[in-house]
């Protein structure tokens, strides 16, 4: 069956995941966020440290994803901050909470994921604040983790080809678009699949990398393109899909296990073949290139998505930085 482009393309231009990532900038700007060692509008924040560098994250979710399956919220909670830290080759090692609810029974599905999560992912639940007599539930998670070697947003180079590894093993936790692929397999594995980003970044088989968020693929490559200061090419024949799942939705999926990576042609064939190891799927969808569209392709045909030179979504370029 030929895809539409333009019907895919105007589908993403209008993406409200995608949009969204506009209120980092203004929230960074109007913070004054800038001058860091490390540029701000990352997965993480990086500080350096002795031989390596403290990576923090936090994640907040929204009041009608918390309300409508509040255990699995909590397992987000502490999965996606594990994602933040991974994405930037690093290892997570603790996370702490806040959490509002009505009552300990509201809070107690938000608890209980996140504590099946901490126990599935061997990082430990050491702390945070709670406020269980408000009129509804709420949830943040913040987590602390250490990188040897740094994986960032800002360092894709022109003539990168963009990998997209995602682990397929899973089904979508309807109505939402986030695909899940952690709460039923095996811990051994779930903890063993997180050493594959920092062991690429260790052995620097990767210029950059970022996770797979709420803007899917393509929202995410918009991210990783403006932070770097370069284009990128999806093409969208390229990208695996899981059994039964169509292009249009995966394309605006949160995945459980994600990640865009950028890397130089003669270690294309490492990489893929660490993900492939882990049975995980790998492959490549696209290239880094000069300029600042970001564009989708099939069949000869091309539509840019977002030129952040026109349209900036984060602001947050190294430029901007410094």
């Amino acid at each position: 069956m030929a895809l539409d482009l333009k019907a895919i393309a105007d589908r993403l231009r209008a993406s409200a995941g995608i949009s969204a990532k506009a209120d980092i900038g203004a929230v960074a700007a109007r913070l004054g966020l800038s001058g860091q060692a490390v540029p701000v509008g990352d997965d993480c924040a990086a500080i350096a440290d002795g031989d390596g560098f403290l990576l923090f994250a936090i994640e907040g979710f929204i009041n009608e994803f918390v309300a409508a399956d509040p255990w699995f919220a909590g397992w987000c909670g502490v999965m996606v901050n594990i994602s933040d830290v991974v994405a930037m080759g690093g290892r997570p090692l603790a996370v702490v909470d806040a959490v509002w609810a009505n009552g300990e029974d509201a809070a107690a599905p938000l608890l209980d994921g996140m504590q099946a999560a901490a126990k599935a992912y061997g990082v430990p639940i050491v702390g945070g604040h709670t406020n269980i007599k408000t009129d509804r539930s709420q949830l943040s998670v913040a987590i602390l983790g250490r990188a040897r070697r740094l994986l960032t947003s800002f360092d894709a180079r022109p003539g990168d080809i963009l990998i997209a590894a995602i682990d397929h093993r899973g089904r979508y936790r309807e109505p939402f678009n986030n695909w899940e692929a952690a709460t039923t397999a095996p811990p051994e594995r779930l903890r063993a699949d997180l050493q594959i980003l920092p062991e690429i970044a260790e052995a620097g088989l990767a210029d950059a990398a970022k996770d797979i968020s709420q803007g899917g693929i393509v929202g995410t490559a918009i991210m990783l393109a403006e932070c770097s200061g370069v284009g990128i090419e999806i093409d969208l024949a390229a990208i695996p899909l899981p059994d039964g799942v169509s292009l249009d939705r995966w394309l605006s999926t949160f995945p459980s296990f994600g990640y865009l990576i950028a890397v130089r042609q003669d270690n294309i064939a490492d990489v893929l073949q660490r993900f492939a190891g882990r049975d995980l799927s790998a492959a490549v969808i696209g290239a880094v290139t000069e300029g600042s569209a970001i564009a989708i392709s099939v069949d000869g045909e091309r539509e840019v998505i977002r030129d952040y030179r026109a349209m900036p979504l984060m602001q947050l370029t190294r430029e901007a930085a410094e």
